[in-house]
């Protein structure tokens, strides 16, 4: 699917998840639909398991629950995500049929030995991780650096969406967004302050 990063109607559906380590069993998945002009367009939910590897699932849920043909790309806040739960992103690339961008924040130095320590499956957690590529480093048109994966969509292509769906800071709108919406949900579901 081609995608011109300046035209207004792009529509980016941006999601990320809330959970409390060592609390909760399942996570809170909050998708944002944003249109490039950053007018919001739509929200879903669903959940995911902590520790488990039904993200990928959790998140085609959420996407089909839309029942819309309007989105032009997913952006998602990592791809390890509830505890070690890791989404494939060429299979969720490959079942929506819309290109995937997976922003992080930080320097890593990889978690392949936290995945030997606490899970019997870590080979497939490894693989997956392993399919899912490395991060390239961008630099954002706010200064900000993050690491971008890119799937489905080069990564000019890719660094110019992000920028346009940035306006401070390094974290785009629709991962923001999503990501506070994730937050008041799993705080209301909780009954507290976290």
């Amino acid at each position: 699917m081609g995608i011109q990063a300046g035209k207004i109607g792009v529509r980016a559906l941006g999601i990320s998840e809330s959970f409390v380590k060592g609390e909760s069993k399942r996570s809170i998945l909050a998708g944002v639909v944003i249109r490039q002009d950053l007018i919001v367009d739509g929200f879903s939910f669903n959940y995911t398991t902590v520790g488990g590897m039904d993200s990928t699932a959790s998140m085609l849920a959420l996407y089909r629950r839309l029942e819309r043909d309007d989105i032009n790309l997913l952006m998602l806040n990592g791809c390890v995500i509830s505890w070690f739960n890791v989404v494939d992103l060429h299979e969720l690339n490959e079942e929506t049929g819309r290109p995937v961008i997976c922003v992080t924040y930080e320097e890593s130095e990889g978690i392949d030995k936290y995945f030997k320590e606490y899970f019997e499956d870590w080979k497939t957690r490894l693989e997956i991780c392993k399919r899912n590529g490395t991060r390239d480093k961008i630099t954002l048109h706010t200064g900000q650096q993050v690491f971008a994966r890119f799937i489905g969509i080069e990564e000019d292509t890719g660094k110019r969406i992000l920028d346009r769906f940035t306006i401070e800071g390094g974290i785009p709108e629709p991962l923001r967004i999503s990501r506070i919406l994730a937050r008041a949900i799993l705080k209301s579901e909780l009954g507290r302050n976290l």
